[in-house]
C-alpha cells in the first residue's frame, strides 16, 4: 500500500482525477489516492468520476458514492450512453477499445473542466495477461494505470483492501454487461436486463461469481466449481426461474466462472 501512496503523491498537487466504479480495483486506488491527498495537500481532494451507464450493472452508482463519500473524495456522476455510438451497438471484437475510448474522452475533459491534470483508473496486472483492448485506449489518451504500474495483481489488491479494512475486499467482479455475449452479436437492450435480472437471482440464491452467458437460444451459467453441488440442490427452481425470464434452453458450464470466457474463439 504504502509504495502505490508514494506514486500517487508526485502527482497530488496536479490534480488526481480517476475513472472510479466502486470495485475492488478502484477502491483500493482511490483509498491510495486520498492517503496521498491527506499527506501532501488536502486542498486538492481526488476527483472520483463514475459513469452511469447502459451497459454497467444496476446498483454500482450509489455504492460508489457511498465509498467516495467515506475516502474523503469529490465525487461526479456522469451519465453515458455507449450506444449513441452506432460501432459499439454492433458489440465488435473491439468494442471494449471503443467503449473505453467514449468513456476516457469524457473522463478527460471533466477533469480538465473542474482544473485536473493527472488521470488514473484501476486496472491491474492480471489485465495484462487477458484479452483486454480498453488498454490500448487507456495509454493513447495518457491515462495512468496505477495498479498495474506498481504490478499489482487481483489476490494483491483483494490482501491490501482486506488490510486497510475496505468493503470492497471481497466484492465480486461485476463487469461490463457485454460480455455475456458473443462478439458480433449485436445489443438488445432488454435482453441485457434479463441476464442482469438473472444472475441477481442466483446471487440471492448464494452464489459468489456468477455470470450468464447467452448463446441464443442457449442460456451458459458460469459459477465456482466449488458450487456445483448447491447448484444442482437447487437446480429445478434455477431452470424454473430462468425459463420465467424467457430464456428457453439452460446448461451449467463444467468449466466453472472465468473472467473472459467469450474471448476464447478470439
Amino acid at each position: 500500500m504504502e509504495q502505490l501512496i508514494e506514486f500517487l503523491k508526485p502527482h497530488v498537487n496536479e490534480g488526481i482525477c480517476m475513472a472510479f466504479s466502486g470495485g475492488v480495483d478502484s477502491t483500493l486506488l482511490l483509498a491510495a489516492a486520498c492517503k496521498a491527498v491527506s499527506e501532501v495537500n488536502p486542498d486538492k481532494p481526488v476527483l472520483a468520476v463514475t459513469f452511469e451507464t447502459r451497459l454497467h450493472p444496476h446498483g454500482d452508482t450509489s455504492e460508489a458514492k457511498e465509498l467516495a463519500a467515506s475516502l474523503g473524495a469529490r465525487h461526479q456522476i456522469i451519465s453515458l450512453d455507449e450506444f449513441s455510438d452506432k460501432r459499439i451497438v454492433t458489440n465488435p471484437k473491439n468494442r471494449c477499445y471503443l467503449c473505453k475510448s467514449l468513456l476516457f474522452q469524457t473522463l478527460l475533459q471533466a477533469g480538465k473542466d473542474a482544473g485536473y491534470t493527472w488521470f488514473c483508473e484501476g486496472s491491474n496486472l492480471d489485465d495484462t495477461k487477458v484479452y483486454r483492448p480498453g488498454l490500448q485506449a487507456v495509454r493513447e489518451m495518457g491515462v495512468h494505470s496505477p495498479l498495474l504500474e506498481c504490478s499489482l495483481s487481483k489476490d494483491d489488491i483483494r490482501k491490501l483492501s482486506a488490510e486497510a479494512g475496505l468493503s470492497t475486499a471481497s466484492k465480486p467482479s461485476t463487469p461490463c454487461m457485454a460480455t455475456r455475449l458473443p462478439y458480433d452479436t449485436p445489443f438488445d437492450y432488454e435482453l441485457l436486463e434479463l441476464i442482469q435480472n438473472g444472475e441477481a437471482q442466483l446471487r440471492n440464491l448464494g452464489f459468489y461469481n456468477v455470470r450468464l452467458r447467452f448463446h441464443a437460444p442457449i442460456l451458459r451459467i458460469e459459477v465456482d466449481k466449488a458450487d456445483f453441488n448447491p447448484f444442482m440442490e437447487q437446480h429445478e427452481a434455477i431452470v424454473s426461474a430462468m425459463k420465467e425470464l424467457g430464456f428457453p434452453y439452460i446448461t451449467l458450464d463444467l468449466e466453472g466462472f472465468r473472467s473472459g470466457s467469450m474471448d476464447i474463439l478470439l
